[in-house]
């Protein structure tokens, strides 16, 4: 019996340089947009709907770069966007825009409807420069939480010193990537063996 593995490809977005947009402004809506804007907040987002929570409103008052659009959804709203989110609870209209974002070649997530999703928000963990994503392959955003809870509690907030004296003795390092992966993890392996003792 083959064992069922998760072939999602993690990625890491550089969604500042990225536009996004939000169809939804509900209570998952405002989840979703609390996610991108958290993991990276000058991320350019138009959020589309008939109606919009006020903590919605709030984050784009503070926000320039966060644009409303209150009315119905549109076809048209897919020209120009790289991503696209989608926060209503209604599975045809979600199929809807699924299809349009298809035809315009723009990834779209389908909150808690992983088979109209090209990717899934991940749960995250993060301290300072290292982020970690957790991804369940949509089976249970429950235990992704779980595990991001264990990893902040166990991970220390002082990591960063750690990363960028890292990244000033691989400046420093000769050599090409295999090279530099070479004494990196040889450094590193002692600063664990001392951490033991």
């Amino acid at each position: 019996m083959e064992t069922e593995r998760n072939e999602l490809f993690p990625v890491f977005l550089k969604l500042n340089q990225l536009k996004v947009l939000l169809v939804g402004a509900g209570p998952v809506g405002l989840e979703k947009l609390t996610a991108i804007l958290s993991n990276s907040p000058k991320t350019r987002v138009k959020v589309v709907a008939m109606h919009v929570l006020p903590g919605i409103d709030k984050i784009a008052e503070e926000n320039r770069n966060i644009t409303i659009e209150k009315r119905p959804y549109d076809e048209r709203d897919m020209k120009g966007w790289d991503i696209a989110i989608v926060a209503v609870n209604n599975r045809a209209l979600s199929e809807e825009i699924y299809s349009h974002a298809k035809s315009a070649g723009i990834l779209v997530n389908v909150a808690d409807t992983p088979d109209l999703c090209d990717f899934y928000l991940g749960s995250i963990v993060q301290k300072g420069n290292l982020k970690i994503a957790i991804s369940t392959n949509g089976k249970s955003p429950t235990m992704a939480k779980r595990m991001r809870e264990w990893l902040t509690s166990i991970l220390p907030e002082s990591l960063d010193p750690l990363l960028n004296n890292l990244f000033q003795i691989r400046q420093t390092i000769r050599g090409d990537f295999e090279e530099k992966v070479k004494v990196l993890d040889t450094i590193t392996n002692e600063m664990l063996k001392k951490n033991q003792d």
